[in-house]
């Protein structure tokens, strides 16, 4: 077995062990996600109460802390699973809580740059933030349209992966870079596939009218006016 496999099932033995203890506890599926959002914000005031001296040490912090936030993000729906707590709403909450846990850690960052005096950077997490929010409602609202849109790259596990990995290692520029160019593409990516998918069900849709006018009796329209008169 190679190291990665064992990792990874090393990691998911903890993971299951985590599940396990809370599902004890019947705690509620929302409160976990809560907390995820609790600590995220956590994550958000280091970032913004870095300075240029203690930057590095308070992203590293930043980045710990939403390792942590992680967990949570990954527990409560198996917590929900695992003790019969599934709910349309849960599923809802958890949604909604995810977006605010992705703008209160862009705003953290927005705020450190606003502080340090570098506005490029500040547009930029700016632009991050919006398209981050971007890349999850057009998903949210091309599904309401055509069922399912999960074409893209840059979701959620991949967003936070990235800002852990500018939080450690001191790299959030590069990072806040690679996230703004991939959310932009994911966004216009979702955009022209929800237009292609439509285009389809919106010609379907004209064939079938025309196939009932053309079926229809000739003179019915005619006998329909003539009863309503």
């Amino acid at each position: 077995m190679s190291w990665t496999r064992a990792f990874g099932n090393a990691c998911g033995w903890l993971l299951h062990k985590i599940v396990h203890g809370l599902a004890l506890t019947r705690i509620s599926p929302n409160l976990l996600t809560f907390i995820g959002l609790l600590i995220n914000i956590g994550a958000a005031i280091l970032f913004g109460y870095a300075r240029p001296e203690d930057q590095q040490r308070k992203f590293l912090y930043a980045g710990l802390v939403v390792i942590g936030a992680g967990i949570f993000d990954m527990v409560d729906g198996r917590v929900a699973r695992a003790t019969g707590q599934v709910t349309q709403f849960g599923a809802f909450f958890d949604s909604v809580i995810d977006r605010y846990s992705d703008v209160a850690l862009f705003f953290g960052l927005l705020v450190y740059y606003a502080r340090a005096n570098r506005f490029f950077y500040v547009v930029l997490a700016a632009i991050v933030m919006f398209s981050s929010v971007m890349v999850s409602y057009t998903r949210a609202r091309a599904e309401s349209l055509i069922g399912s849109c999960k074409v893209g790259f840059m979701e959620r596990p991949e967003r936070i992966v990235l800002v852990i990995i500018g939080a450690l290692f001191n790299k959030m520029a590069p990072v806040l870079w690679v996230i703004a160019v991939l959310s932009t593409i994911t966004v216009i990516h979702r955009i022209w596939y929800t237009y292609q998918q439509t285009r389809v069900h919106d010609e379907a849709l004209v064939r079938e009218q025309e196939r009932a006018r053309e079926s229809a009796p000739v003179g019915s329209s005619m006998e329909s006016s003539y009863r309503t008169t």
